[in-house]
């Protein structure tokens, strides 16, 4: 089902009804599957008795992207070029700034269908387009259970605040999606695109970052998401509410990646979760649902809302406050950005947890939050260590520069959380130290686990 909240319309540009097709321009919800935006291009074009076909804008510059992230997103895209074919859709992946391809492919559309984003980029891509573009232009969300604007109007204050928000909606957006069938299949696109048959030579090819190798442990695209959601219901899900916590216990899904590329959908997720619900694992559904649904949708409330949640400034005026109140306090150890990159710090277990990211793309929730408490106290200045925090998330993340991210580092910071006891350095922001980690679990374990990587 496709909820009338769901879609926007972005502009007044009159009907354009004569025109050859229905363009739907794929930038968000990078996959053929559980796609709301894709499913109403097409219910669109069966409408107008057109063909559809995709455009993708391959970008050399995304934000802080780099050849991690582009491997892994091509992966995801070529299995979609395939899947959309076998639906009768030309996905065409070109080369260039997203609104000139958008706006390009659009010439001579008779309705411009686009996926939502939420991060200040995305945005403007949008507006660029819509404000362009020469035929009626339809925004549908699709990368959340519920759209960003039917939870609230305002930003978040934490996650107790949206949560009954959230839940009043639950019922009526966390059903299937129907897959809809395409009758105007005989279509050529008017514009050529890249060869996706050698990934590694195209990534080359772009001028990027290419100092960050891909992922040597993790594979970007549909079929890999679902053999991960797959071991995941098999091999971990019962004990996710105990262990999710313990990088040792390997109990976390592996999803943000696949998420963060919207190479599978949140709903396709969360109602498969829910399928495999067995009594013994009601709690731990509970568990799993609240990290995908409470507290992902509340960090797309927080980069909708906030518009400087990748700065400083966007933090909640009493964390920036305490932690102005001790900005001045001698700090134990104080490391510059090289050191923190170099995972060369006196800290065995920060630098695991700095390793692991490097390394593989991927670091374990739990450490995440220590390893952003830690640049927190080590740094020369609170603002320092924001920006530290978010240039190491987002360059070596799969799942960096996305809305979780932006939360994630900001929560190390205060944000989407309460003042606590007062202490040097933290003032009254959350604190976390080594002895806590032990406590949880063995972490001279899980050192010792990324250093045989």
């Amino acid at each position: 089902m496709i909820h009338d909240e769901r879609v926007t319309w972005l502009n007044e540009a009159p009907s354009a009804l004569a025109r050859p097709h229905v363009l739907y321009w794929m930038q968000q919800a990078q996959r053929a599957q559980c796609n709301h935006a894709l499913e109403y291009a097409i219910e669109q074009a069966n409408r107008l008795d057109k063909p559809l076909w995709a455009v993708f804008a391959l970008t050399d510059s995304f934000p802080e992207a780099n050849a991690r992230h582009y491997q892994f997103m091509l992966e995801g895209l070529t299995e979609t070029q395939a899947a959309l074919r076998e639906r009768g859709i030309p996905l065409v992946v070109r080369r260039g700034a997203p609104p000139e391809v958008a706006l390009e492919a659009a010439a001579d559309a008779a309705l411009l269908v686009m996926d939502g984003g939420y991060l200040r980029v995305q945005r403007e891509w949008r507006r660029q387009i819509a404000e362009h573009a020469p035929c009626p232009v339809a925004e549908v969300e699709s990368d959340v259970i519920v759209p960003v604007r039917t939870v609230s109007n305002k930003e978040e204050y934490a996650a107790r605040t949206i949560r009954p928000k959230l839940h009043k909606h639950l019922d009526r957006f966390l059903v299937p999606l129907k897959s809809r069938t395409l009758r105007q299949r005989d279509w050529t696109p008017p514009l050529p695109g890249e060869d996706l048959s050698d990934i590694g030579a195209l990534v080359k090819q772009l001028n990027i970052d290419h100092s960050v190798p891909p992922s040597p442990a993790h594979r970007g695209g549909y079929g890999a998401a679902q053999e991960q959601l797959g071991a995941f219901l098999e091999h971990r899900l019962s004990r996710y509410a105990t262990e999710r916590n313990d990088p040792n216990a390997g109990a976390e899904s592996h999803m943000s990646p696949y998420l963060h590329f919207g190479q599978i959908a949140p709903l396709e997720i969360a109602l498969t979760v829910q399928d495999a619900a067995e009594p013994h694992t009601e709690a731990c559904v509970e568990a799993y649902l609240e990290e995908l649904v409470v507290r992902r949708e509340l960090s797309m409330n927080f980069v909708w809302y906030n518009p400087a949640y990748d700065q400083f400034a966007g933090l909640p005026d009493w964390a920036r406050r305490t932690l102005a109140e001790h900005a001045n306090v001698p700090r134990d150890y104080v490391y510059d950005r090289a050191a923190w990159e170099a995972a060369d710090t006196h800290d065995p277990y920060w630098n695991a947890a700095q390793l692991e990211m490097v390394k593989t793309g991927k670091m374990h929730n739990y450490m995440r939050m220590y390893w952003g408490k830690k640049i927190l106290e080590w740094s020369a200045t609170p603002e320092e260590a924001f920006e530290t925090a978010l240039y190491l998330n987002n360059k070596y993340e799969l799942d960096g520069r996305d809305p979780n991210s932006f939360a994630g580092v900001a929560w190390c910071f205060g944000k989407h959380d309460r003042p606590w006891a007062e202490r040097p350095v933290f003032g009254k922001v959350r604190y976390m130290n080594a002895a806590g980690l032990r406590r949880k679990f063995d972490a001279n374990a899980y050192a010792a686990a990324v250093d045989a990587l």
